[in-house]
């Protein structure tokens, strides 16, 4: 499958529509993905981005059916993951000598990962590469989200290739954000941000500010994954602004584990607690166990949020798997400007509150207060305390 971007701009990329978990487990992909490569066309002819290595010979057939690969006269390798380069060598073996366009940092990623000493260019920001009546201008974006990450802007087309840059996991036969259902492309584009890019909101930030300065007009933002941005391409860079700056709606998520329905008792009677003090404020439960839920929806649910509360009963001196496991993500993706507190049941040691505290604080988390424990299954004089903890917290929060 290939289609026009426009007239000189072609996707010869992979629609996936199996796959359901990426970086080997560690992200969802519910809704498929798609590797985009971009074959651009002038007096001289470009290859933006390669696909994921299951596809690699399959890319290469297709290619060969678009151009006689010896007429390609460059590579550009904007990051060097395997879902972007995987294909690579396989094409390479065709053409070895095809200059490969990319930072010095992918040229270490691509040697690492290849092993192969091909004929690899490096640029930075505001080199160019003409194509003829056109040229590429290479931008470095550095932690988008790899240190070897870098744009490619075509002049005259207007389009800013952006490779994990405003992208989502979103297979579509349409492949224009125009042409699909827009609540589905934003909650897979945040999803996709909360899940990969907030650790690096700083650099986003100063990226994108960097790259308005440069007054380019786009008409066109092409991703590496999902869909292209052609309808009014600026929004999605204004979403991005937004969510860099240590985004938050008026919203607590309570995400729990729970092994005899206690601390789950517990997390709803705090939810109640919460919208007696609250009306207006939007509470979300979230059992993290796995066959409950989608560690990487509530990962989006906590960048949402201005608060999480989170549960656990304990066990063997410390807190359910799915619980330490939730906590670890948050920690690793260094949200900023949130709170936080811990609540759960036991029946022996009880240091489940204390353990969820303190991970909360390393995560840089400011704690609402000490948390909640209750032992054994909540009576109700128990059930009640729940319901004034989160009436506590509601109004703490307002």
């Amino acid at each position: 499958m290939s289609f026009e971007v426009n007239k000189s701009v072609k996707w010869v990329g992979k629609i996936d529509w199996e796959l359901k978990k990426f970086h080997g487990d560690e992200l969802s992909t519910n809704r498929g993905s798609s590797y985009n490569s971009y074959l651009i066309q002038d007096e001289k002819t470009a290859l933006i981005d390669c696909i994921w290595t299951p596809f690699a010979k399959e890319f290469v057939t297709n290619l060969k059916k678009e151009i006689d690969l010896n007429k390609i006269d460059y590579i550009i390798a904007n990051h060097g993951e395997p879902d972007h380069s995987g294909a690579l060598p396989e094409l390479m073996r065709e053409i070895p000598n095809t200059p490969i366009y990319c930072t010095a940092n992918a040229m270490k990623s691509l040697k690492g990962q290849y092993h192969q000493d091909w004929n690899f260019v490096p640029v930075k920001t505001g080199d160019k590469l003409s194509l003829g009546s056109k040229e590429f201008i290479f931008i470095e974006a550095r932690m988008l989200h790899w240190p070897d990450t870098m744009f490619t802007y075509l002049t005259g087309d207007n389009i800013l290739f952006s490779n994990d840059g405003f992208g989502q996991h979103l297979a579509s036969e349409h492949m224009f954000n125009d042409l699909v259902d827009q609540a589905e492309l934003y909650h897979e584009a945040l999803k996709y941000y909360a899940n990969i890019l907030t650790p690096f909101s700083k650099f986003v930030e100063n990226k994108i500010t960097e790259i308005l300065s440069f007054n380019l007009p786009v008409d066109m933002i092409c991703p590496s994954h999902g869909l292209i941005w052609r309808d009014n391409p600026l929004q999605i860079v204004d979403k991005y602004m937004a969510w860099a700056k240590d985004y938050q709606e008026n919203q607590i998520s309570i995400i729990y584990d729970t092994m005899w329905n206690s601390t789950r008792k517990m997390a709803e009677q705090i939810a109640a607690g919460i919208k007696l003090s609250d009306k207006d404020v939007t509470v979300k439960l979230f059992n993290c166990n796995s066959t409950h839920a989608d560690k990487n929806d509530i990962i989006t649910e906590v960048f949402k949020s201005k608060a999480i509360l989170v549960g656990s009963p304990t066990i063997n001196k410390g807190v359910s798997f799915a619980v330490a496991g939730i906590l670890e993500m948050i920690k690793g993706l260094a949200f900023k400007n949130k709170k936080g507190a811990a609540f759960g049941s036991y029946g022996w040691s009880g240091e489940n509150t204390k353990l969820i505290s303190t991970e909360l604080e390393h995560a840089k988390f400011e704690l609402l207060n000490e948390g909640l424990r209750v032992t054994w299954s909540p009576d109700d004089e128990a059930l009640i305390k729940c319901q004034e903890f989160g009436q506590t917290i509601g109004e703490a929060l307002k």
